[in-house]
């Protein structure tokens, strides 16, 4: 194994431990030691780390950028091993993405999504799907944090869920009275209909075997055709993952509309969403028309105080 290969497995190693992690940037780090292998390079330069980033060479400059971040950080790394390492820049490669606009799914629409789950077969397939989509609707979760979810994850006492969220960072999400029923129902409806499952996992596919993304990610357009959703919005149709964009506005919305102080209780929803800055929940203040006439007013309102 070349010194770069054993550098790269001890990086990978070393970020991995602390809960990175690093599926997509271990395929591409990958990828980057056989173009300097290729290239007779026995340690990294700025040049050979600019020449393997820009490729494709049809990409998005953006897309160049995120190769030659994953370089950077793995540079920075080799540097503190061999010397001769060339860290690439930040201001190289300059290049932003356009976000497109989340899908803000209205409670009919949720109740629509559910109906096409509730008619899917077999009838344990409906049960799971349409109580997925429940529960991240009712919480925001993740879809990854959701399938994760282990039945003795679910407190039925306290009504709380113990979710597992990003980087192996956990936290426990007060449930509403009726999820705590919807889900209970649930239970009780899998172990019905899976009496000896060997996994305790709670969301199970029709195998018995726990839920995978692919599943969910393959079903879900189904659900949005059949609840006439497919063509709205930003993107070609609106995702699972909308579900936790639908949950911030509209928890966002409830408090304006119950004059209660955004900004100091937004940090309760970071929290609560399981962001680790609440930078990244101030986003969300621009998903909706309403909430954006909201963030105006406010605006004038500072403006007209001044002097």
């Amino acid at each position: 194994m070349s010194p770069l290969r054993a550098a790269l497995d001890d990086y990978l190693r070393i970020r991995r431990s602390l809960g990175f992690k690093l599926e997509i940037d271990g395929n591409m780090l990958e990828g980057f030691i056989v173009f300097l292998e290729r290239a007779g390079a026995t340690w990294v330069t700025t040049e050979l780390a600019l020449r393997w980033a820009k490729l494709p060479r049809d990409a998005h400059p953006y897309h160049w950028r995120k190769r030659l971040g994953m370089v950077r950080l793995f540079a920075r790394y080799l540097a503190t091993i061999d010397p001769r390492t060339e860290i690439p820049s930040k201001d190289l490669l300059p290049a932003t993405r356009r976000r497109l606009a989340p899908y803000i799914y209205s409670s009919a629409e949720i109740t629509a999504l559910m109906s096409a789950a509730r008619a899917l077969s077999p009838p344990s397939r409906a049960a799971t799907i349409e109580t997925l989509i429940g529960l991240m609707a009712a919480t925001g979760l993740r879809l990854g944090e959701a399938l994760s979810l282990d039945r003795a994850d679910f407190d039925l006492g306290d009504g709380v869920l113990r979710v597992c969220g990003k980087l192996g960072k956990e936290r426990e999400v007060p449930l509403h009275p009726s999820t705590v029923g919807a889900i209970h129902g649930y239970v009780e409806l899998r172990d019905g209909y899976w009496p000896r499952s060997n996994t305790d996992a709670l969301f199970l596919s029709r195998l018995g075997v726990r839920l995978t993304v692919a599943a969910a990610h393959d079903v879900f357009p189904q659900l949005i055709r059949v609840a006439g959703l497919e063509g709205r919005g930003h993107r070609a149709r609106p995702r699972p993952h909308d579900l936790r964009h639908s949950f911030a506005v509209s928890t966002l919305l409830d408090w304006h509309h119950a004059g209660v102080e955004i900004d100091r209780h937004l940090p309760l929803l970071s929290t609560y969403l399981g962001h680790r800055d609440p930078s990244n929940t101030y986003w969300y203040l621009q998903a909706t028309p309403e909430l954006l006439a909201l963030v105006a007013s406010r605006l004038d309102g500072i403006e007209g105080d001044r002097p």
